[in-house]
């Protein structure tokens, strides 16, 4: 998977678990410099499951999961 798809995929994929637009999740990506981040730690991050991803996400705009 190429970087670029892997940020669409993480985009898309965040979207519908938030029941967001991809315009406002892909907004929020950028202003807390996350989709940096999934690129220079693509290696890292593009074998991760969806689950932890989107549990990583949460994280990161700090949110804690109930």
């Amino acid at each position: 998977m190429s970087v670029l798809s892997f940020k669409t995929y993480c985009i898309e994929n965040y979207a519908e678990y938030k029941n967001l637009s991809s315009s406002k999740v892909f907004e929020n990506f950028v202003n807390s410099k996350l989709l940096n981040h999934l690129e220079s730690d693509y290696e890292d991050l593009h074998g991760m499951g969806k689950e932890f991803l989107m549990d990583y996400f949460d994280k990161w705009f700090g949110e804690k999961k109930i």
